[in-house]
């Protein structure tokens, strides 16, 4: 089955105070995968950034290209700065994405997860594998006892990788309060699993850093999710935010996408637009400024069939 999917997503940020000077990042270019096409990504940045086209222009995708560059995982960034005084900073990206069904992880196919943590282990001489660097602590999703012990409940001795993936995948869905404003972006994967809640960069942090400290390899995935209002609702056009799940490395079926805030594998609602680490490697935008005083933020995204 194959779905065609419009994003659009815009970041606001309201300055109290003239900000005089800023540099930012964004993670925002969309990737290809084996299970999804990209078209048609724009981006809009308000004000335009210094040394970048004609204001009141669109950037194309000749000028966007100048300044994308390329992260080791492949993700595309861009870097842009203002030097001139501005009390507002939009940034505007959408694309389409054409996605196609990808296969359903197979609890019953695949080496147990012993044997696969024993494969990640330093051995000198040892060729290099994808997997490898993922099995690594990182900032937000460093290996610790307490996610260990927590990760065994679904990984008990003996079991396949991924039946171990899909269980705490539904564990952490059934145990962690989904609740917004609970954590912030720099909260880690221990002070969330300890505290019980917060929103799908947490539950994804909490899945990646259990399985690291199990000594299995687990990445974080940003993206989009199209959600589907209940009770015959009319869908709200901007009523969505941007989404994060992980994906698991298994031998056999590759990398395992499994969506633990919503206790379902990554399918045709999740659209990718890049991977990590964690959430440091791939934040959607960040950045440092002078003046500006307290900044009120908000995002808009909408995903929907096109």
């Amino acid at each position: 089955m194959t779905v065609k999917l419009a994003v659009h997503h815009v970041t606001e940020y309201t300055y109290e105070a003239s900000v005089e000077w800023a540099h930012h990042t964004a993670c925002l270019a969309p990737r290809d995968t084996p299970w999804q096409q990209v078209g048609g990504w724009q981006l809009g940045i308000s004000p335009l950034p210094d040394g970048w086209g004609v204001e009141g222009l669109e950037l194309d995708a000749a000028e966007l290209a100048r300044h994308l560059h390329r992260d080791p995982w492949g993700n595309r960034h861009l870097s842009f700065g203002h030097a001139r005084v501005h009390e507002r900073l939009v940034v505007d990206s959408r694309f389409a994405a054409e996605l196609q069904d990808r296969p359903a992880p197979d609890p019953a196919r695949g080496p147990g997860w012993e044997s696969v943590a024993r494969g990640l282990r330093y051995r000198a001489g040892r060729a290099l594998q994808e997997a490898d660097e993922f099995a690594l602590a990182s900032t937000y999703a460093a290996p610790d006892e307490s996610l260990a012990a927590y990760a065994r409940r679904a990984f008990p001795p003996g079991c396949r990788l991924a039946a171990g993936g899909l269980a705490l995948m539904q564990q952490i869905h059934a145990d962690l309060r989904y609740l917004p404003h609970s954590t912030t972006v720099a909260t880690r994967a221990a002070d969330a699993l300890a505290q019980r809640s917060g929103v799908c960069q947490d539950f994804a942090h909490v899945f990646i850093a259990a399985c690291r400290s199990l000594g299995l390899a687990a990445r974080y995935v940003s993206g989009y999710l199209l959600t589907r209002p209940t009770g015959g609702q009319a869908k709200l056009v901007g009523a969505d935010a941007s989404h994060a799940w992980a994906e698991l490395w298994c031998p056999e079926q590759g990398w395992l996408a499994l969506d633990p805030t919503n206790a379902v594998p990554a399918g045709l609602d999740h659209v990718t637009l890049a991977w990590g680490r964690d959430y440091a490697d791939v934040a959607p935008l960040r950045g440092v400024l002078r003046g500006g005083g307290v900044a009120t933020l908000r995002v808009a995204v909408t995903v929907e069939p096109v």
